[in-house]
């Protein structure tokens, strides 16, 4: 009976991976006189509208990990557009120059969260997408971004930070969040100040947001990232368990928003 149901199972897992159809493109689009490519990945074996996914890059830019990601989201059944902060084809692996791209948009949060609706509108005029039903995610500087967004007011049904930065120079923003909140943070990770974290957490409280925010323990800053301590940042380092648990927590948030 054992062998049976095994079988079966395999069988129903097999028939699914066949079915599967995920399509990647680049696009190429605009934010004022700036070049910007991002990366579309959905299932073409899908039928009708489905919810969509925007994707934030981490401080370096729209790498393959980035896109990798978002080939993971076209797999669970999503559309997914991993955006360009940067330019086209700006990309980098040392830490400095990915600090350099990266405060630009830390100073001048009006800017980050311009360039990122421009993003978020390409992946809203896809005939695959319901306009309706679109969330957030991002990583590091990404997260900080998807924070950001929300707070800018934009049509979101949520928004989810991996280990990003949650300081914000306008709390008071937070009254323009329109979707849930969910905050993936390492419970070691330094680069988030207590005073920080207790900031984020009352700016979601007065703003009355439906948020939540999961620690993972023994975890550092950017834990969901296999190739994070390639760069050789002290208090950066990947965390296996960290990685597939937070995966499993934005799943589920995506069922609760999305139901």
């Amino acid at each position: 009976m054992k062998t049976v149901l095994g079988g079966l199972i395999m069988a129903i897992v097999t028939a699914a991976a066949a079915h599967a159809d995920v399509r990647t493109e680049r696009i190429e689009y605009r934010h004022g006189a700036t070049v910007l490519e991002g990366y579309l990945a959905y299932d073409a074996a899908l039928r009708g509208r489905r919810p969509g996914v925007l994707v934030v890059h981490e401080w370096w830019g729209l790498n393959d990990y980035a896109r990798r990601r978002a080939e993971q989201l076209a797999r669970l059944g999503y559309v997914a557009f991993a955006l360009d902060m940067y330019g086209k084809g700006i990309s980098t692996s040392d830490p400095k120059e990915a600090g350099r791209l990266a405060s630009r948009f830390r100073e001048d949060r009006s800017l980050a969260r311009a360039r990122a609706a421009t993003g978020l509108e390409v992946l809203k005029m896809r005939p695959e997408v319901d306009p309706s039903r679109i969330a957030a995610i991002g990583y590091c500087f990404g997260g900080t971004v998807a924070l950001e967004l929300a707070r800018g007011g934009a049509d979101l049904r949520g928004v989810a930070s991996f280990h990003g930065g949650l300081a914000t120079p306008n709390p008071a923003d937070a009254r323009n969040i329109k979707g849930k909140v969910l905050v993936l943070h390492g419970a070691d990770d330094t680069f988030e100040s207590p005073a920080e974290i207790s900031g984020f957490q009352e700016e979601m409280r007065r703003a009355r947001i439906d948020w939540q925010m999961n620690y993972y323990g023994g975890a550092v800053h950017s834990f969901t990232n296999p190739d994070a301590g390639k760069a050789g940042i002290r208090g950066v380092a990947y965390n296996e368990a960290a990685d597939r648990r937070s995966w499993r927590a934005m799943c589920a948030f995506f069922d609760e928003i999305f139901r």
